[in-house]
């Protein structure tokens, strides 16, 4: 990204502008349907403008729960939210102030969070010697710094309630660590161990946390990476298979969950047989 201004060291200085508010700002998307419900489920989504992030919040209303949709994308959150009585949160959760700015909003609209979808991410493909320190930063901002400061940001109110679930993405680069995504794979194995460490804090206040597992699904994340996916598309997941999944495992009130289910093997290998392990990671990455 290209930072540019105008004027120069020579110009004479401006009048102030007034300054602008960047809290995101409600939007009712559905302004001719039904009222908002407060006495419903609230489940605030993130990334929640396209893929697993969209398909979630739609598996979420067709149960009839209140949607917080928040993404960097307003005119796509709406098409998100067409149809359903969401109300959209375009944010930018990688700025500074973007995590608790986010969760203001959503307090403030529905009063409370109920269930926490932290799906929004961004990945990065190549080799690490040749990825540009500004990416390195970038993900790390968004796929990992982010989640954890929303997740601070509507943990206590959720505690202070003495209920709430917090559904973290992870992905099968943070169980095996794939070549050529360096930093994608370290920032999703931190969100695993951050995952594992909060359950542990959290026991016996009735929050939840809940780390979600997916191999590679069928969105447009492999193409913003900088490399479409190289495998046979058919070999792709579906997003709308792993928002029934995220769905199921909040309404069992699952620890974990993998899609597809074998994406378990890999870690029990890992345990018990190290070295044959990296020699199949070694020939299939």
């Amino acid at each position: 990204m290209t930072l540019t201004g105008s004027g120069s060291a020579h110009d004479p200085p401006a009048d102030p502008a007034p300054r602008r508010s960047t809290a995101p700002v409600p939007v009712r998307v559905n302004q001719y349907g039904p009222p908002r419900r407060l006495d419903r489920r609230v489940a605030l989504v993130t990334g929640a403008s396209s893929g697993i992030g969209a398909a979630t919040a739609r598996r979420f209303a067709m149960d009839g729960w209140q949607l917080l949709l928040s993404g960097r994308d307003r005119r796509r959150l709406e098409q998100t939210a067409s149809g359903t009585t969401a109300v959209v949160l375009p944010a930018d959760l990688a700025a500074p102030d973007g995590p608790r700015l986010l969760a203001q909003s959503a307090l403030h609209t529905t009063g409370r969070i109920d269930v926490l979808v932290a799906g929004a991410g961004m990945g990065w493909a190549g080799p690490f010697t040749t990825m540009p320190h500004t990416d390195i930063d970038r993900v790390l901002a968004l796929d990992l710094n982010a989640t954890l400061h929303l997740v601070r940001e509507v943990l206590p109110s959720m505690i202070a309630a003495g209920r709430g679930r917090v559904v973290l993405l992870g992905s099968v680069a943070g169980c095996v660590g794939l070549r050529e995504e360096a930093v994608y794979s370290a920032a999703k194995a931190g969100l695993a161990a951050f995952a594992e460490a909060l359950r542990q804090e959290l026991r016996g206040t009735g929050v939840g946390v809940t780390f979600v597992v997916p191999g590679a699904v069928d969105t447009p994340f492999h193409n913003r990476r900088g490399r479409p996916y190289d495998g046979t598309r058919t070999g792709l997941l579906s997003p709308g298979s792993v928002a029934a999944t995220i769905w199921e495992a909040v309404r069992q009130n699952r620890d974990e969950a993998y899609v597809p289910t074998w994406l378990t093997v890999p870690g029990r290998v890992r345990g018990l047989a190290p070295g044959l392990y990296r020699r199949l990671l070694n020939r299939f990455g």
